[in-house]
């Protein structure tokens, strides 16, 4: 399985931080956001990996993380020319997932769990269509909302629904089978003139072929597009570390613990 790491965008809600650097490489108290993302695909056992970034910002994703050869892994980029939605990611990077199922993960979102490494492989080994990943908020309404049953199935997915049908959000982290790229592409633009990634998990619903994992209470999602989360993101990273005295997204050990280096 191959991953694909969105990470363009005009960052407009952190303006003026964003106006000549990719808030993907903000700091996330100790390390830059991309590692974060990184990490979760290394604890996924996934290794082949594109990052989607604007043109003029290949170079300074180039400059912090290389081939990604020092941690076994194999990074590679390319340039999404405007920001057309999440769902072209999928189109750009076609010609690198040549028909392989895939992993995609938005850039400014990280996870913390226990445990994660068994659960993300285990969504891979019994993947059939698409898995999203769902965590629950107190104000679903300012989220995409994923309506389940007993079984994970998912029965409805709503954009910031007036009247939520659930409190679980959908995170930006998704796992796809070989179809996606062909699926995104015979999608319409939205209002927004962008391919909406709820509109491809759609498509999967349609086929009886979406399951949502439901993050449970010992698993924290940090969104980091605004201020106010970029900074509470720090706050709590900073304090896992200083209360465990371990780093949360170290590339150099988990790259070492996943026996992708010596």
């Amino acid at each position: 399985m191959k991953a694909v790491i969105m990470a363009g965008g005009k960052g407009t809600r952190l303006l003026p931080l964003t106006k000549i650097i990719n808030k993907h490489l903000l700091p996330i108290y100790d390390k830059p956001m991309i590692y974060y993302s990184l990490s979760t695909l290394m604890l996924a056992d996934i290794r082949d990996i594109l990052i989607v970034t604007n043109p003029c910002d290949i170079d300074a994703f180039t400059s912090l993380l290389g081939d990604g050869s020092q941690w076994g892994l194999n990074i590679q980029y390319k340039a999404q020319d405007a920001p057309k939605g999440v769902a072209e990611g999928l189109i750009v990077a076609e010609d690198f997932l040549n028909g392989e199922a895939c992993c995609l993960i938005l850039g400014d979102n990280i996870l913390y769990r226990d445990g994660m490494t068994g659960l993300l492989k285990r969504i891979k080994e019994e993947l059939d269509g698409a898995t999203i990943f769902a965590y629950h908020v107190n104000n679903p309404n300012s989220f995409g909302v994923v309506e389940m049953d007993d079984e994970s199935n998912v029965l409805s997915l709503e954009e910031k629904p007036v009247y939520p049908k659930s409190n679980y959000a959908a995170i930006g982290l998704y796992f796809y089978d070989n179809t996606a790229s062909e699926k995104a592409r015979s999608l319409s633009p939205s209002s927004r003139g962008e391919l909406e990634i709820t509109d491809l998990n759609k498509l999967y619903l349609s086929e009886g072929r979406l399951r949502a994992m439901p993050l449970g209470r010992g698993a924290a999602w940090l969104d980091t597009g605004t201020h106010a989360s970029l900074l509470d993101a720090s706050h709590f990273i900073r304090t896992i570390e200083d209360r465990q005295g371990l780093k949360i997204a170290d590339l150099d050990d988990i790259s070492k613990g996943m026996g992708f280096v010596s």
